[in-house]
């Protein structure tokens, strides 16, 4: 599982550093690639695994409805694998890193099955956000059902 946050920079050439814990969790599931794709701003990273069982739920949803198939271009579409290089680097394709406006300082974020790849900018506005929601009930309800 990927758990914790890493500050970082993304080199002129794209490419950033995946923290040894988290290529820990790739080289256990047997691959250092990582399937990496676009959403919320941001750029999901998965283990090949995972993203096999995501591709499997995706296949099987309804076809019918013009959102869902919207997602699945961008979502499916804009899937990338990517291969840890000798350094524990990964290169991000340039419409990704255009996508989730990386151009310098970058947070790696573990959650979970996946691993978030965000701007410095885009993740302090999600920060930002979060705060405002914990002044939602429902968010807080939410929440709470966890234990916390």
């Amino acid at each position: 599982m990927f758990r914790g946050s890493s500050f970082h920079t993304i080199d002129p050439k794209g490419r950033i550093i995946i923290p040894t814990r988290f290529r820990d969790v790739l080289k256990a599931g047997g691959d250092e690639r990582v399937m990496i794709t676009c959403m919320d701003d941001c750029l999901f990273a998965y283990t090949l695994d995972e993203w096999s069982k995501l591709e499997q739920k995706i296949l099987h949803l309804p076809q019918k409805s013009e959102s869902m198939r919207r997602f699945q271009r961008i979502f499916i579409g804009g899937a990338h694998d990517c291969k840890c290089d000798g350094q524990g680097r990964v290169l991000i394709p340039p419409f990704l890193k255009k996508y989730a406006g990386l151009e310098k300082e970058i947070v790696l974020v573990g959650v979970l099955d996946r691993f978030e790849i965000w701007s410095q900018d885009n993740w302090d506005r999600e920060n930002g956000q979060m705060a405002k929601d914990m002044g939602d009930d429902q968010v807080r309800q939410e929440i709470a059902q966890l234990g916390l």
